[in-house]
């Protein structure tokens, strides 16, 4: 359980965590798509199915009914509306309520959504190994994080892949959010993808869970490995931070990242924990790019001298303390992070993320899009590196397949009212809306269903920062 002070204490072991396939040629859905994308120009490169040997496996594409032009009921405003999530692997129910109920036992809520669970769990186990294999919780852990990833014996569970250390060998961690295969700046270079759909209760179809779309980045996209020249020695002893969204704008996010990191924490130290003591854990709040919160905790985790700092969330939070923190000689992992302005960022190779760029992810917006037969789309993106950055993928990817692009629209998360933006979405009349936000995207949506241009009228498209009950739930709530 979690003690007032933040460390985790060991409770009863808990079973072995399944095999999961993570995409690719293993992903055992018929309905699995790949994608490939460049992440200069943003090409999209094509797109087959994927399947077992023993299951049908169909090349075409999608079909979806156009929406009706006609006055819409009411009820259900969300319905059909489509956007991505990173989801690496076909995670097991058993997993999932798994994480829920260790949430729950600490005096938690259960959780709604599982958006980012497993990411911020693969990113403290990747960090352990990591600093079992370096034989320090100092910086230099940091320099083997891109190796527990790729390259050697595969292994799918922290207890398996410190045996393996403890045999003298090579662990590749294989996640639950995926294969990883870092590349040389400490990111993914390939992605997989669930395209959800919002259904008459606004609240995402079961079904759509389970549509997985896998992407990868050109040969081009890899880069050198980097080495860290921080010297920021350890203590023995592995101190993990959190710098999550309690409260702001991405604060739907919070509970799942936080149940996930805190489920591998407890996993790890069950297993024996790293460097043979177990692993301390401090929680921190990264608030959003409109409060100094991330600023404060950054400063109070330097303070405490946690070897790593799980978060942030958001991108544009991630690039107001990413110096602070790197100076300090401090791990900054990222489980949500995407925006590609933290591809080439001078971070001493001190930041990672597993969340793959939205050079993929705006690929496979753009994509689905496309084969849902619409000519021309409007973009709506709050304004931040996130927003812009995905907003320039896709509008790339669609302008380079031909459809039109009527207008982009970058705007303030923070207004008290978006009643001009979406009259100009009104005015332009496009076949689709593409809706980059946080949870101001439910007021967006309100709007657009008050002037007539809602899911049941239009097709709309989100991403991984609104798509989930979260923004259903708050649109029915009128938040």
């Amino acid at each position: 359980m979690m003690t007032s002070t933040g460390t985790i204490e060991p409770s009863k072991p808990m079973r072995q965590l399944p095999l999961i396939s993570t995409g690719g040629e293993n992903m055992k859905k018929s309905n699995a798509r790949r994608v490939g994308a460049l992440l200069v120009g943003f090409a999209i490169l094509g797109v087959s199915a994927c399947g077992s040997d023993d299951e049908a496996v169909t090349t075409e594409a999608p079909t979806s009914e156009a929406p009706s032009t006609d006055a819409p009921a009411t009820g259900g405003e969300l319905e059909g509306m489509k956007g991505t999530t990173p989801k690496g692997a076909e995670i097991s129910e058993e997993w999932l309520a798994q994480v829920s109920d260790y949430w729950v036992s600490l005096g938690n809520t259960a959780l709604a959504d599982f958006n980012y669970a497993a990411e911020a769990y693969d990113a403290a186990i990747v960090v352990s190994l990591a600093v079992e294999i370096a034989g320090t919780d100092g910086a230099a852990h940091a320099n083997e994080i891109v190796g527990i990833t790729k390259g050697g014996t595969k292994c799918t569970t922290f207890a398996d892949c410190m045996a393996i250390i403890a045999d003298g060998g090579d662990p590749d961690y294989d996640g639950l959010s995926g294969p990883h295969e870092f590349n040389g700046n400490g990111e993914p270079l390939e992605g997989s993808y669930a395209m959800l759909e919002f259904g008459p209760d606004n609240q995402i179809t079961e079904e759509s869970n389970s549509n997985l779309i896998a992407a990868s980045a050109p040969e081009s996209a890899i880069v050198e490995l980097g080495v860290t020249t921080s010297t920021r020695a350890g203590d023995g002893q592995l101190k993990i931070g959190s710098l999550l969204p309690e409260t702001g704008s991405l604060a739907f996010l919070g509970d799942p990242e936080y149940a996930g990191l805190v489920y591998a924490i407890n996993e790890i130290n069950v297993a024996g924990g790293v460097l043979g003591k177990e692993v301390l854990y401090t929680q921190g709040d990264s608030g959003d790019t409109s409060t100094d919160i991330a600023s404060t905790t950054a400063d109070r985790l330097i303070s405490e001298n946690v070897d790593a700092i799980i978060g942030a969330a958001s991108s544009g939070v991630t690039l107001t303390v990413i110096d602070k923190i790197t100076a300090a000689g401090i791990t900054m992992f990222s489980p949500a992070n995407t925006s590609p302005a933290l591809s080439d960022y001078a971070d001493d190779n001190l930041y990672f993320r597993n969340a793959p760029a939205d050079g993929l992810q705006g690929a496979v917006v753009a994509n689905q899009i496309i084969e849902d037969g619409n000519a021309s789309v409007y973009i709506m993106n709050l304004d931040d590196a996130y927003g812009n950055g995905i907003a320039a993928v896709v509008k790339d990817v669609l302008e380079a397949a031909g459809v039109e692009v009527l207008g982009v629209k970058a705007y303030d998360p923070t207004a008290a009212s978006f009643d001009a933006e979406v009259a100009e979405v009104v005015a332009a009349d496009p076949d689709a809306v593409v809706l980059v936000s946080f949870d101001e995207g439910s007021r967006i949506l309100r709007t657009a269903v008050e002037s007539g241009i809602g899911p049941k009228v239009k097709m709309w498209y989100g991403t991984d920062g609104n798509m989930g009950n979260g923004l259903g739930t708050n649109f029915d709530e009128g938040k």
